[in-house]
């Protein structure tokens, strides 16, 4: 990924943090023939599992994607908040129009999953997440019902290799700027606009 130097945020729990806050992320593979392939997918973050972490998913058996796993190193894009900035934004002129965001594309070699129990795990912790203790449980459905489900996919794991993040929150204006874009998005009417701009620095640059 392109990133200027002041756009760049290699700090782990920062990046983790933005991965579990956005945790439907897109994943990219390359094919035998050169062609990337994407598919959007719920993550598993566990932060504590080697170095820079690891991410668990799974798609569809009738995915193609999963064959291409230990092709190549695959990537997982996670989009955090962004916000259109409109030249009137800015105390200085002139200027055009851009977007402010933020984003960590994590890097890894995937490894399915085969064991069945280690399966069964994964998605407990995928549901339990968003269900809580008194939603819908994973094993309130029947054993066989669970145990055919789970023929019908494939699960992995992606020991996260490098991890690169971009927070192009108007780093490289001026004070004035910043106060600008951070205000005019502060008073917009769309929340992740007003995500956005708390996520700009004040007069420190760095």
């Amino acid at each position: 990924m392109y990133r200027p130097k002041h756009f760049s945020v290699d700090d782990t729990a920062t990046c983790h943090d933005l991965i579990e806050g956005n945790e439907f992320g897109l994943l990219v593979t390359v094919d035998a023939d050169g062609a990337p392939f994407g598919t959007h997918l719920p993550f598993v973050l566990d932060r504590q599992d080697g170095p820079n972490g690891t991410l668990l998913a799974h798609v569809a058996r009738a995915n193609p994607q999963w064959r291409d796993f230990g092709r190549a190193p695959v990537l997982a894009v996670f989009s955090g908040p962004h916000a259109y900035v409109s030249p009137t934004m800015y105390a200085s002129s002139p200027n055009v129009p851009t977007w402010n965001y933020a984003v960590v594309h994590a890097y890894g070699t995937p490894r399915v999953m085969e064991d069945e129990a280690e399966v069964s795990a994964l998605m407990r912790r995928l549901s339990s997440g968003y269900e809580g203790a008194k939603g819908w449980q994973y094993d309130s459905t029947p054993q066989d019902y669970r145990a055919g489900m789970q023929k019908g996919i494939v699960a992995f794991r992606i020991p996260i290799e490098r991890l690169e993040g971009k927070w192009k929150m108007s780093q490289n204006r001026t004070p004035e700027d910043r106060a600008g874009v951070r205000n005019g998005l502060a008073a917009s009417g769309d929340a992740m606009a007003r995500a956005v701009s708390g996520m700009i620095p004040g007069d420190d640059k760095d």
